[in-house]
């Protein structure tokens, strides 16, 4: 396998280091806008030849196209934000690669009913060009994360192994990670935050199909293992609800995220200063008037998150709760993927959210590459088996857990 892996902040980082510990595969290209990013990245890698930088543009589908050719991949890792996706889905695409992304293409929300039906949603360009692929043989595997990624696997597994009908499914994410010295400091990236957590929620039921809620809405506590406790959790947008009911049947579908209320009343800022915004507003510049986007802006002031881990500390939890029915009785159970900060800066040098972020794909590409998954079309982690993965990424020294509830 040939890897070309585009974008070298804080993920695909650590891809490169997770990676370098795997012979399953021959090269992997790292490319960044910011040649300096790519460099270091392979630097860091102790003279593993396999790894080589180059620069690209990943809003130039042509530039990434062409160098999938020239460097013979025939794999594309996409570790940039969710607004390079269908550039770099159509490189791919292009140049006969399979496709891996962890963010799927960006949602509009409905113009007349925001909050109560969905406009165009997470992944709909990726889909819209499934039977594309499919007739091409070519495979693209959207999703492949941790939330979204992980999660979906944990919902296949439930669905084939633990349940035999199955109520409701909720991703339910949450951390103790506090930061020294900073008052606002997001573990990741800060644009694709405002972008999931100031969208309209959508929720999945079996009778209604895909809607829409206020943005944190439906406020719960949580309870999250291994130390970290009770967290408040809300609807946020996020791909699985998306993805799950594609290929796992239940009633209903969500995502909460654990926030916190100091950080939802700091997005909640942003927006009434229309400082989420992406569309680029005139300032004065030195050199005259300059168009810049405030969530750009926004981005810029705060702290690299991939820089943040000597000063972080606790844990980070991702999960997919489950509620049904087994041989007759009912089940409640949440699995899940705890990564503490000390484990991953001692034997990675990265922070745990990104950490947790860049294991899924790395595994899920050995998975491809050694022919334990394999298909063609638009697929989600849901469209494949379960326990290949979970038992890879035990391999990989970050064993997964399940709670009875």
């Amino acid at each position: 396998m040939r890897v070309l892996l585009v974008g070298a902040g804080g993920v695909g980082t650590a891809v490169t280091r997770i990676a370098a510990r795997r012979p399953f595969f021959e090269a992997m290209v790292v490319a960044d806008y910011d040649p300096a990013r790519a460099e270091a990245a392979v630097s860091a890698l102790d003279g593993d030849d396999r790894f080589t930088a180059e620069r690209v543009d990943a809003a130039d589908e042509a530039a990434v196209a062409g160098l999938l050719a020239r460097h013979r991949c025939d794999v594309l890792l996409n570790a940039t934000d969710p607004r390079f996706v269908m550039p770099l889905f159509g490189a791919a695409r292009t140049a006969g690669a399979t496709y891996v992304d962890m963010a799927m293409s960006l949602s509009r929300p409905h113009p007349e009913r925001p909050y109560e039906e969905c406009g165009v949603k997470l992944g709909d360009a990726q889909f819209a060009q499934a039977d594309e692929w499919a007739k091409a043989g070519g495979l693209a595997l959207v999703g492949m994360g941790v939330e979204p990624g992980l999660s979906d696997v944990f919902a296949r597994y439930a669905a084939d192994e633990l349940f035999d009908e199955i109520e409701e499914i909720g991703i339910r994410d949450g951390a103790n990670l506090t930061v020294e010295g900073l008052d606002f400091a997001p573990s990741f990236s800060i644009w694709t935050t405002i972008e999931e957590c100031l969208n309209p929620p959508v929720v999945y039921e079996a009778d209604r199909g895909w809607f829409t809620t206020a943005p944190f809405s439906e406020p719960e506590v949580f309870d999250f293992p291994e130390g970290i406790g009770p967290v408040e959790c809300v609807n946020v947008e996020h791909e699985e609800v998306l993805l799950v009911p594609r290929w796992v049947e239940a009633r209903r579908v969500t995502f909460k995220y654990g926030l916190g209320g100091e950080f939802i009343e700091t997005l909640k800022t942003l927006h009434r200063l229309e400082l989420d915004r992406t569309e680029p507003v005139t300032v004065k510049g030195a050199a005259g008037p300059v168009a810049v986007s405030p969530r750009d802006v926004v981005a810029a002031c705060l702290p690299d998150p991939a820089t943040l881990g000597e000063r972080m500390h606790g844990k980070t939890c991702a999960g997919t709760w489950v509620r049904g029915v087994k041989d007759g009785a009912p089940r409640e159970v949440y699995l899940y993927h705890v990564v503490d900060n000390q484990w991953s800066m001692t034997e990675y040098g990265s922070q745990a959210v990104v950490w947790q972020t860049a294991v899924n794909p790395v595994v899920a590409l050995e998975l491809l590459a050694t022919g334990a998954w394999s298909g063609a079309g638009v697929l989600g982690p849901e469209a494949f088996p379960a326990r290949p993965f979970l038992d890879l990424l035990t391999a990989y020294g970050s064993p997964w857990g399940m709670r009875e509830q």
